[in-house]
């Protein structure tokens, strides 16, 4: 997907086609490639659902509700950034389910700065709290802008050393599962307000959205896809940072964390983690380290198009009607690879990707881990 400068129509267009029914990142990103631009993606989507089975009309989110959260947006001072845009960050650009757009309050300019994440324990010791701001204030000293969630304990102590360093250092960027003028937890509302001196708030949900707990473990991938890498201080075994290291390492992103006492529940996860492979650390000279190799590492943006998300054209569309007989024969509740249902379906990649997108538009495709997917019932 090609980044570039958008006019307003365009602005409008991705923000409708970002907000509306069954476009999540992944289609997002197929329409986009597919139809090269997000108002003629918005155009097909009723026909692209009524073919893949859908029995009630798939409608795009309306033009006034999308004007009304652009001028919400306006009125706090924040802007929105959509993936096709240049200046769209280039490593959460190049993971798989990179947000359609972000919203941003404050210092945009973080954003083009090398950026690494710590998090951790909501719940920290006071050691770990004291451990994150020295970490912290120490890679933000060196150059790095310090990513975190805004919680309660490790992330808030990790932008607190963060702007200890200097509000002309690098700085912190705090990703929210809200909306950017929410609030959560109100404990941290101070904090929040000395991060927007010369920080950041990111957020992928409108102004106004109050999150639910489905929220938080979205909101980790784009603190790690921000970052060059993760840094865990104190993790239980279930705990959202073990999810923003899992979503790291998916990343290609470099796994860090700091142990602890295996008597202290709030260490088991990150001890695993360093037992898995991570990087032990100890202290921000540690971590620098190994950032340093990374630091001008390239990401790769605009990645080629894979065979099944080729667009294809008007000869071929009329294969897709048969095609999707006999996708649909070989779909059922239980997952299949996409690449055996090319094998079977003995048809051309773009071809099957055209029909599984239309299903998924439809409601009925449901998409699992390892490129399989399998039929749901007509909504």
């Amino acid at each position: 997907m090609t980044q570039r400068a958008l006019t307003e129509r365009e602005r409008l267009d991705c923000l409708r086609l970002a907000r509306s029914e069954q476009i999540g990142p992944a289609n997002y990103r197929r329409l986009i490639r597919r139809y090269g631009s997000a108002g003629e993606a918005l155009a097909r989507l009723p026909e692209l659902a009524k073919r893949g089975g859908r029995t009630r009309p798939l409608v795009a989110a309306p033009v006034k509700e999308i004007e009304a959260e652009l001028a919400d947006a306006a009125k706090l001072g924040a802007q929105h950034l959509f993936l096709n845009e240049a200046d769209y960050p280039a490593a959460l650009a190049a993971i798989e389910d990179a947000p359609p757009c972000i919203i941003l309050l404050g210092n945009d300019a973080r954003l083009a700065q090398p950026c690494v994440a710590l998090v951790g324990a909501r719940n920290a010791s006071g050691n770990g709290q004291k451990l994150a701001r020295d970490l912290a204030q120490g890679l933000a000293a060196a150059g790095w802008c310090v990513v975190s969630g805004l919680a309660r304990g490790i992330d808030g102590a990790a932008h607190q050393g963060a702007l200890a360093a200097g509000l002309d250092k690098a700085g912190t960027i705090a990703v929210v599962a809200g909306g950017v003028d929410n609030i959560y937890p109100q404990e941290n509302a101070a904090l929040r307000e000395r991060i927007l001196e010369a920080g950041l708030v990111v957020s992928e949900m409108p102004p106004g959205f109050k999150p639910r707990d489905i929220h938080f473990p979205r909101r980790n991938r784009i603190i790690s896809g921000l970052s060059k890498g993760v840094v865990v201080v104190e993790a239980a075994l279930r705990s959202g940072s073990l999810i923003t290291a899992r979503m790291a390492g998916e990343q290609g992103r470099e796994v860090m964390a700091v142990p602890g006492s295996p008597l202290d529940p709030r260490c088991r996860g990150a001890n695993r983690l360093i037992r898995e492979g991570a990087a032990l650390i100890e202290d921000a000279d540690q971590i620098l380290e190994i950032l340093t190799s990374l630091r001008h590492q390239s990401i790769e943006v605009d990645k080629p198009l894979s065979e099944i998300d080729q667009p294809i054209d008007f000869t071929v569309e009329r294969d897709v009607d048969r095609t999707r007989r006999d996708v649909l024969d070989r779909l059922g509740p239980s997952p299949i690879a996409v690449d055996e249902l090319l094998r079977q379906c003995q048809s051309s990649p773009p071809v099957i990707g055209q029909v599984l997108l239309e299903l998924d538009l439809a409601g009925r495709l449901e998409r699992h881990p390892g490129n399989r997917v399998s039929l749901l019932a007509a909504p």
